[in-house]
């Protein structure tokens, strides 16, 4: 009987079972389908209409283009397509779903309304400063060692596609600009001043002399001759013609116009309907239902908590002195430091194999992308953060990058060595995000969205669980994971300082230097941060609380029956959900595991 059944086709037997299903199951089953085929939909559209996107998710489809988001017709077409998606999704019956599909639908949902709720907020009207810069962005991509693949004829001619849609980009971003200066909707004139640094850098006089010029020295071997003369005249032109033109009409208009109009103040309470745009970011952020004055007061509690525990560092490495003579002496001691930055890098590098070996005893799910360590580059390295990550190609044509700055040395001590690399690289950002892309039975929005709180509450909750890897035996290792906790802290005092409370720039400083072992150009570059992308510093801590707290619970609801390697598989294989679902989602494993 079985060698007759082989004999059926696979779809008559579909066909058949589908047949045999009642009514319930069948009104399931195309609510299900239903769901996904609109998930779908929504993630092609949005890949399509945004290539960089799909460039940095490994979809080289749309190589060739660079849509000009902050254009007034592509707003409103992004707001009826968010629109439209909502009225689709909400339709379909939850009741109708399984478990993993009414989350993906919630989630969704409360996306699409939170990007709705922000057009009231002309966002378009900012389009750039010293972090969000698409003048950085071109380069990175130009420069042959980014996302953007330069292994074919077709490679190169599609960023000169590229180059010729920053011109567009540009003459967008000017006119959005005048239009923020009449409004006053406009950014603090120091943010500029770096912007205006960063443009600078890619204003030669030479093609071959700037940094897109690089992937030309290494054309494909294969290439002809005569493609090669051809292709490297069409990109001389297009940089000479086209792309160094835009960087210096950004740059001049900068200077000329935009600085002797900027915003008088440092924080948003200083832009028009300022206090409501800066709770709308904050509560897109944390996921959560915290105002910017309880976060501050969680903020000032957590500093003082995490200074006592630094004093008992100071006991424990015998240290005659005050808490800011500790400061003074780990930011200062010739010890704590390199003098090159290949031997920074190379600290890192020590780390991998143990990092790597250690996290198996608290994980059992694990990427299949790997990762590299790299420095920032030299044309961003002032302003960039002290390290981040870039997460691999989905087809894992790239692996992620852990990138570390190497600018200015003596603010880079190597006691904040170990904590950095669990937080960027394992298990942190590398282990959340590259296998977030690899879960295969998440919808792609979940694949490859998230939200910040999770995301940067995990890779700080990952730098906590360091003693459990057997690292920070070196106090000041310890020190240095206390420190970037206690970092994270005065983010929370001194982003709603700026934002709610009203601080100056000046006021941040204060405070960093008061409470923390920082140098003077990462607290500059950390203080002009805070002011450049309002409320993102929010996340890391007000996450980290979260997952921490919910790790308490169900230890303590589980005793000898709590697995962590199955509470991390459960926390990791989810992706990126908002902290109020997560902590549904804890919940419901916690019966689970009872049962």
């Amino acid at each position: 009987m079985s060698r007759s059944y082989s004999l059926i086709p696979a779809s008559l037997i579909l066909a058949l079972l589908a047949a045999c299903a009642t009514p319930v199951e069948r009104e399931r089953e195309a609510a299900s389908d239903a769901l996904h085929v609109a998930f779908d939909d929504y993630f092609d559209t949005q890949i399509e209409r945004n290539p960089l996107y799909a460039t940095f998710l490994g979809d080289h489809r749309f190589n060739d283009r660079l849509a000009i988001t902050i254009a007034p017709d592509y707003r409103v077409e992004t707001l009826a397509i968010e629109k439209e998606y909502l009225q689709r999704v909400e339709a379909i019956d939850p009741e109708l779903l399984d478990h993993q599909d009414r989350l993906s639908r919630e989630i969704f949902i409360r996306e699409r309304e939170g990007a709705i709720r922000g057009y009231q907020f002309p966002s378009h009207l900012l389009p750039l400063n010293q972090f969000r810069n698409m003048g950085n962005t071109m380069a990175q991509l130009g420069s042959g060692q980014g996302a953007q693949p330069f292994n074919n004829e077709g490679d190169y001619r599609n960023f000169i596609g590229r180059m010729q849609d920053f011109e567009r980009w540009v003459d967008q971003a000017i006119a959005n600009m005048r239009e923020g200066m009449a409004a006053g909707v406009v950014q603090p004139g120091i943010l500029m001043e770096r912007t205006a640094d960063q443009l600078r850098a890619h204003m030669v006089d030479e093609p071959e002399d700037s940094l897109f010029w690089a992937p030309m020295k290494e054309l494909p071997g294969d290439m002809s001759d005569s493609a090669r003369a051809s292709l490297k005249s069409d990109y001389r032109q297009a940089i000479s013609d086209t792309l160094i033109p835009s960087y210096r009409r950004l740059h001049a208009f900068i200077l000329d116009e935009y600085l002797p109009q900027t915003l008088p103040v440092d924080g948003m309470h200083g832009l028009p309907d300022g206090d409501a745009w800066y709770a709308h970011l904050v509560a897109q952020t944390t996921t959560t239902d915290l105002s910017p004055a309880e976060i501050h007061e969680i903020g000032l509690a957590e500093v003082e908590r995490i200074h006592g525990e630094i004093h008992q560092v100071m006991a424990d490495v015998d240290f005659d002195g005050s808490l800011h003579d500790f400061f003074e002496f780990t930011a200062t001691d010739p010890q704590f430091y390199v003098s090159e930055p290949e031997y920074l890098i190379q600290a890192y590098e020590d780390l991998r194999e143990f990092v790597d070996e250690a996290a198996k005893e608290l994980f059992d799910l694990t990427p299949e992308a790997d990762y590299e360590i790299r420095p920032v580059e030299p044309f961003r390295e002032r302003s960039a953060a002290g390290a981040s990550y870039m997460r691999p190609a989905a087809d894992r044509s790239r692996p992620g990058i852990f990138y570390v700055n190497t600018y200015d040395l003596s603010a880079r001590p190597l006691w904040a060595v170990e904590s950095l690399f669990l937080h960027e690289a394992v298990p942190g950002h590398h282990f959340q995000i590259a296998l977030q892309q690899e879960q295969d039975h998440l919808p792609r929005f979940r694949q490859f969205g998230g939200n910040t709180a999770f995301i940067e509450g995990w890779a700080l909750y990952a730098e906590a669980i360091g003693p459990e890897m057997g690292l920070y035996e070196d106090p000041y290792q310890y020190f240095g994971m206390l420190n970037a906790e206690l970092w994270r802290a005065i983010r929370l005092v001194v982003d709603t300082g700026l934002h709610y409370h009203g601080w100056t720039r000046e006021e941040v400083l204060d405070y960093m230097f008061a409470n923390s072992a920082v140098g003077e150009a990462r607290a500059v570059s950390e203080a002009e941060r805070y002011m450049a992308i309002p409320s993102q510093a929010l996340a890391y801590k007000i996450g980290q609380l979260e997952i921490q707290r919910l790790r308490r619970a169900a230890e303590e609801a589980l005793g000898d029956r709590f697995d962590v390697r199955r509470f991390h598989n459960m926390i990791l294989s989810n992706g990126a959900v908002p902290l109020d679902i997560l902590e549904d989602e804890v919940q419901r494993w916690v019966d689970e595991q009872r049962s």
